[in-house]
């Protein structure tokens, strides 16, 4: 049974850092992009990060420069490290993974609330 679970969620101010972690279990991930969205209240969910496991990343335009995705493929981790952060980052986060030959994410984390505050 595939499992994620986050971490690293929390209550900072404008300005401040946080790094969310994900580790996941129940089967090797070597052919699967890993990945971090986020929702906002009211908002749909959004693709913040993503990375494969050979390295290449992805980054929404709202987060280049600010967010860093790093990816331990041996012990199937993810994390994202945010810095700069703003109160529109404010999110519920999720970690996800896909297998690089769909579009869609086959696994979900349960969620990790980010709250930015101005």
């Amino acid at each position: 049974q595939v499992q994620l679970v986050e971490s690293g969620g929390g209550l900072v101010q404008a300005g401040d850092s946080l790094r969310l972690s994900c580790a996941a279990s129940g089967r090797a991930f070597s052919n699967y992009v890993m990945a971090w969205l986020r929702q906002a209240p009211g908002k749909e969910r959004e693709l913040v990060s993503s990375v494969t496991s050979g390295g290449n990343t992805y980054y929404a335009d709202s987060v280049k420069g600010r967010f860093t995705i790093s990816r331990d493929v041996a012990k199937n981790t993810v994390s994202l490290q945010m810095n700069s952060l703003k109160p529109e980052d404010t999110a519920v986060y999720y970690c996800a993974i896909r297998s690089i030959f769909q579009v869609g994410y086959n696994y979900w984390g349960q969620g990790t609330q980010v709250t930015v505050s101005s």
